[in-house]
């Protein structure tokens, strides 16, 4: 099997599915070569047509053939669909807000997407106006808002049911490499046609590329895609996998310090700097924070914390942290919350590549696994789990559990370890089992203080999707929330995690 790039397998990613040479190639060449479009999940009261408002009777609001608003007590959120253009989602929140005269917390939204592409997705605005929103919309480069409608609760990450994509991939690699499944000098297209019919055969288990056609659906390990750890310097699972050992100093080092060699020269030089005062009996944390850049702003929050004296709540419990967790929660909690799920995730990672490398299938379930049953009210696009219906897989019922899952009924789960998970049984069990042990990490061990907690739960080995691919390279896939398309286009590209 065809092994991984260097930095995929620091994070668990240990091989691809698909035998034939790559076609490298850029992405994000321009926004447009990268669209995303949410599959929404979110049900607004409708105010009729948000393009027409009613300048003769404001008083009835917008739309004279319904009447007023819906209360608008009941409905405090406004719904809108915007469309961006290179815009980062949190930027967009706070450029929208600032025009609108109100505050960012009132904004939200279910996903966050790439700066680098134009996509497409709900938000809602508390309170807000919809001629106001209309009016300022006008105003802001690479952005078109739709007033959808009005709802009682504000959008969430639980109301995202997934992704669809169309992405362009520029510049492929004209030719192969010898002794490949593709002869050396295929063309581009030749090569992800016969990547493409690989991944079909791993979706079913087919015996081989040649037996599938090509309107069935393709497949991939249900990894967690490089951005989950970093790009640049994958270090977020090895601060949480330090958190969940209750290495807490190890912790803030492995995120201050351990410089990479992928960053800037000044950056490097800091985090080695840090090295050496963690290595020292009498560190110079003032020293330390002197010499990290100010584009570093969470390494600085958590050196600030260290040049302060301990909090008297934190100075008497060092089991829980001290004040290295002190230093720690000076991120966002959202970040602190990353820290463990990338943890997780690159053991979820772990468990799949051995999986993998054992032969197991993907597609279909064997004694002892875990299974969770379909979504039956997810979009038409998507063939998605429901990972809160489980179900554990006994010899009698291996059967019946793989017709369900042929049928994307079923789909096969691994855990994300936390307080609550319950392993496996038989061989995927043991994996499993293997794979905490090789990290000295138990389940119990997620009992953690303040954010870092997690009760843990179980996700689909396998991403399904309907992919086309163009002759001039052009994908159209849709996944569910939570998967990566840089985690099916890697089989594609085949190139190091920085390029996509």
């Amino acid at each position: 099997m065809r092994e991984a790039h260097p930095r995929e397998r620091a994070v668990g990613i240990d091989q691809y599915v698909s035998e034939t040479d790559g076609i490298g190639g850029r992405l994000r060449v321009s926004p447009a070569d990268f669209r995303v479009r949410e599959l929404e999940a979110f049900d607004a009261e409708s105010l009729g047509d948000a393009n027409e408002p009613n300048d003769e009777d404001p008083d009835r609001g917008a739309y004279p053939d319904r009447g007023a608003y819906p209360d608008r007590g009941a409905y405090p959120e406004l719904v809108i669909r915007v469309r961006l253009t290179e815009w980062d989602t949190n930027d967009f929140a706070r450029r929208l807000t600032d025009a609108l005269g109100i505050s960012r917390e009132r904004v939200s939204w279910a996903g966050t997407k790439d700066k680098h592409a134009v996509t497409t997705q709900l938000m809602t605005v508390r309170d807000a106006d919809p001629t106001a929103v209309r009016e300022v919309a006008d105003g802001i480069d690479g952005a078109s808002i739709e007033v959808v409608g009005v709802a009682g609760r504000p959008i969430s990450f639980g109301d995202l049911a997934g992704n669809a994509f169309e992405i362009r991939v520029r510049d492929p690699d004209v030719g192969g490499d010898e002794g490949r499944r593709t002869d050396a000098g295929a063309a581009p297209d030749d090569r992800a046609a016969a990547i493409a019919d690989e991944l079909r055969a791993f979706a079913t288990g087919a015996d081989g590329p040649e037996s599938v056609d090509s309107d069935d659906p393709a497949a991939v390990p249900n990894y967690f895609g490089q951005q989950r750890f970093g790009s640049i310097r994958p270090v977020t699972h090895e601060v949480g996998l330090a958190i969940v050992r209750g290495e807490w100093h190890e912790a803030v080092r492995t995120y201050v310090g351990n410089p990479d060699d992928a960053e800037p020269t000044d950056t490097r030089e800091a985090r080695a700097f840090v090295d050496e005062q963690f290595a020292s009996e009498s560190p110079d944390w003032e020293a330390c924070l002197d010499r990290m850049p100010g584009r570093l702003r969470f390494e600085r929050a958590m050196l600030h914390r260290l040049t302060e004296p301990t909090p008297e709540e934190y100075a008497d419990s060092e089991t829980a942290g001290g004040r290295w967790r002190h230093a720690l929660e000076a991120v966002p909690s959202n970040l602190q919350r990353l820290f463990v799920n990338a943890a997780q995730s690159a053991l979820f990672n772990r468990i799949l590549s051995e999986r993998l490398d054992r032969g197991i299938p993907f597609h279909e379930p064997v004694a002892g696994d875990v299974v969770c049953f379909a979504d039956d009210e997810a979009p038409a696009e998507l063939y998605a789990p429901d990972v809160d219906r489980l179900q554990h897989v006994t010899e009698d019922r291996v059967p019946v559990l793989r017709r369900h899952c042929s049928r994307q009924r079923a789909f096969v789960t691994a855990p994300l370890i936390g307080t609550e998970t319950e392993l496996a049984d038989g061989e995927p069990g043991e994996i499993e089992r293997e794979v905490l042990a090789e990290a000295g990490i138990e389940p119990a061990d997620f009992s953690l203080p303040g954010e870092f907690d997690s009760t843990g739960t179980r996700r689909a080995l396998l991403v399904t999707t309907d992919l086309s691919v163009s002759e001039d390279l052009e994908f159209a896939f849709a996944l569910p929330s939570g998967s990566y398309a840089t985690v099916l286009l890697r089989e594609f590209l085949k190139s190091g995690p920085v390029d996509l």
